[in-house]
């Protein structure tokens, strides 16, 4: 859920914000304005932590060709059932 709020507001307001998405980072982002016009994007830090990694991985050609031709596989019914992955991962 985005919440906008203007820029004087969230500099007032910038701890009990850090609470709420820290408590609640189910709430998202909150979109902090100037003259009504988005100029910072406040959020939890995991979730900015996600979104850099997400990054990370669809720039790296390889991995986003290993994925491609994952979903590709499964597609075509080539996937490993998970209980027998996670016996060959030695997870059971």
């Amino acid at each position: 859920m985005l919440k906008s709020m203007p820029i004087i507001e969230a500099r007032s307001n910038l701890t009990k914000i850090a609470d709420k998405l820290e408590k609640h980072p189910e709430n998202g982002v909150v979109a902090v304005t100037r003259r009504g016009k988005p100029v910072l994007a406040l959020i939890n830090w995991d979730l900015y932590e996600s979104v850099m990694e997400t990054l990370e991985i669809t720039q790296d050609e390889e991995l986003m060709s290993q994925l491609a031709q994952g979903i590709k596989e499964m597609e075509q019914g080539k996937g490993i059932p998970w209980e027998i992955a996670k016996k060959n991962l030695g997870l059971l």
